[in-house]
């Protein structure tokens, strides 16, 4: 059954709540799961952890002689924001550049994760990129994971730029060389690379993490990471058909999106699954659907810049009265119930005061989410385990996930969860299991759905050392008090440095947007420096110095949300000095900030960059 995209979907209908029992509810829910050691509850995955993050179980390693090689501009990541940067280099004439990517093809997340189940959870017509310029639709509002997997490799080739990309290659040093002025980078099929201009594309989800459980290297039996799955282990591909696990006793540590939407095969296909959960997920109703073909006839060119923007507007609220919601998930409820609630009390004058608004924005969170709880209740059987799935947080205090298998699944005989938020965690692992709440439960297999280095130490999440600019600056020194960057891209006293990700520049409900908007600036600038014929440019003290302020005084301040959520890697896992994984994002908004960097383009002036030959 079709469904339009443009379809305008009607508000949900809520349950009134005890908002201050909740309140209540959800702080004595968080500091049961609180630990004293924050992110290092995580282990570094190193030499000894290697195989769950640099081995590549999809394409085999092909030997090639090191290269040594002089160029204008390379990209680190070949996924979608490294693809995105190519685009744009390419319309800015700019060809001369080298992508790095670890993976052996494109894709990125997409490349690495192909676990059983795997689907985007936000809306594919407006994350999937560049898709006007492939003429490539979506079959479905909510991708799986090959279709977004196909269409990197789709990119990839619209761009020509699979021989302009070393795969299987991992960065491990990257220095600026003040002496020819060119970043060195060394990598670890012996290359020494010397480029002009570097972006940074890792994307946020990059590096696998691992929990740090007392003895997880004692387990005997088998084990790899959801970013890794092992299907000549368990038999089948990413949709299913486990068919390999039939006597095999299997452990999930995890319960975010991976493991909600990997659980419910693993369910099917094992003899048996224990799941381990310290806090449950949010899980809203996936109700996907195929795309409308009258609808793709409809389209006309730069409707998803359209979509896009009605995603942004959908989701904040920070829409006007009348806009429909074209989105109509779990990422656009409550502001859509919030819109329905002010055109019935013609009360869109609240949206002109901002702590009014918050409040009415947090009054329908509640609802919306005592209604997700209550349909745990409708779909578990059981009431004990119902109530270990039902979440008490505020909605965004951890990622929204979409599934509508998982609740069910602990329906079946052969499925047990085990609650571990009383020991904050599973206690340890030994040679024949996983102890948790003083028992052991003897497993086959365990998997880890523990998630990616995105709020960790930032050596963690880039993983590359040393990475120094000038005089031998480690970026991880200049950042060690606090992000300080130009438009959330460039650094002082790192020369033809840029970078793209969640730091100090615009949000927006789709990731992809971001890097576009990231992208354009970075074409931007280097375009701009070659064609004045200059060989670095870099922001000055004064104008980093001037946009760290700006992004002070233009700060929204949610310390009272982050502080009061459960604990997760969205706050930094609870630490004192929890920061919100968006990394200081513009406070007026995403599309004010591609005002103001517009309007710095226009000036043409390269305000804050110096430019030297």
């Amino acid at each position: 059954m079709y469904r339009s995209p443009l379809d305008h979907c009607a508000p949900t209908i809520t349950p009134e709540v005890d908002q201050e029992a909740l309140r209540e509810k959800y702080l004595a829910e968080r500091d049961r799961r609180l630990r004293t050691d924050g992110q290092k509850q995580y282990v570094e995955s190193g030499d000894e952890f290697a195989e769950f993050y640099e081995a590549d179980p999809h394409t085999p390693l092909t030997p090639r002689t090191p290269i040594d090689l002089e160029i204008e501009v390379v990209i680190l990541g070949g996924g979608f924001s490294g693809l995105i940067a190519a685009d744009r280099l390419q319309k800015k004439g700019i060809s001369d550049f080298k992508i790095l990517e670890l993976g052996g093809d494109f894709g990125g997340v997409w490349y690495w994760n192909r676990y059983p189940g795997i689907q985007i959870d936000s809306d594919a017509y407006c994350y999937l990129p560049l898709l006007e310029e492939t003429g490539f639709i979506p079959k479905e509002k909510f991708s799986h994971g090959d279709e977004c997997y196909e269409h990197a490799q789709r990119i990839g080739r619209h761009l020509g730029v699979y021989d302009k990309t070393l795969f299987h290659t991992m960065v491990q040093s990257l220095e600026w060389d003040e002496e020819i002025g060119r970043w060195r980078i060394v990598t670890n099929r012996g290359d020494d690379i010397r480029t002009r201009f570097i972006i940074m594309c890792q994307g946020p989800y990059n590096r696998p993490k691992l929990p740090g459980i007392p003895g997880i290297t004692d387990f005997k039996g088998h084990t790899f990471h959801t970013a890794r799955w092992d299907f000549d282990y368990t038999g089948g591909d990413l949709h299913g058909g486990l068919d390999k696990i039939g006597d095999k006793r299997i452990a999930v540590i995890g319960t975010g999106s991976s493991g909600v939407q990997a659980i419910p095969h693993l369910a099917r296909g094992a003899k048996h699954l224990t799941v381990f959960q310290r806090t449950p997920s949010y899980v809203f109703e996936r109700s996907n659907y195929p795309t409308d073909p009258e609808w793709v006839a409809s389209l006309k060119p730069g409707w998803r810049e359209e979509r896009q923007r009605n995603f942004h507007n959908a989701t904040f609220a920070f829409y006007s009265p009348g806009e429909p919601d074209n989105i109509c998930d779990a990422w656009t409820e409550v502001a859509r119930n919030l819109a329905a609630h002010l055109n019935s009390t013609n009360g869109w004058g609240a949206l002109a005061d901002p702590v009014k608004f918050m409040e009415l924005h947090e009054a329908e969170d509640y609802r919306v989410a005592e209604r997700i709880r209550q349909r745990v209740d409708q779909v578990v059987e059981d009431p004990k385990t119902a109530e270990l799935l039902k979440p008490y947080f505020r909605i965004l205090c951890k990622r929204p996930v979409f599934n509508d298998d998982y609740l069910p699944t602990f329906n079946l005989p052969n499925v047990t969860l085990v609650d571990v938020s009383d020991s904050k965690g599973v206690e340890r692992i030994t040679e024949r299991g996983v102890v948790a709440n003083g028992i052991e439960h003897e497993v086959d297999c365990i998997v880890f759905a523990s998630g990616f280095e995105i709020t960790g130490a930032l050596d963690r999440q880039l993983d590359i050392r040393p990475l120094a600019g000038r005089d031998g600056r480690s970026l991880y020194d200049h950042w060690g008090k606090g992000f300080r960057t130009l438009h959330g891209i460039m650094a002082h006293g790192f020369p033809n440095y840029f970078a793209t990700g969640f730091i100090q520049g615009g949000v927006t409900a789709s990731t992809t947007k971001m890097f576009e908007q990231q992208a354009d600036h970075i074409a931007y600038i280097l375009g701009e420096a070659i064609a004045r014929g200059a060989k670095v440019v870099e922001p000055t003290a004064e104008a980093e110095e001037g946009w760290v302020w700006t992004i002070r005084d233009n700060k929204i301040d949610n310390t009272r949300f982050v502080t009061e959520c459960t604990p997760g890697y969205y706050n930094s896992e609870g630490e004192s000095n929890a920061r919100w994984f968006l990394g200081e994002p513009y406070g007026p908004g995403f599309y004010a900030f591609e005002e103001l960097l517009q309007e710095w383009r226009d000036a043409g002036d390269l305000a804050g960059l110096v430019l030297s030959d």
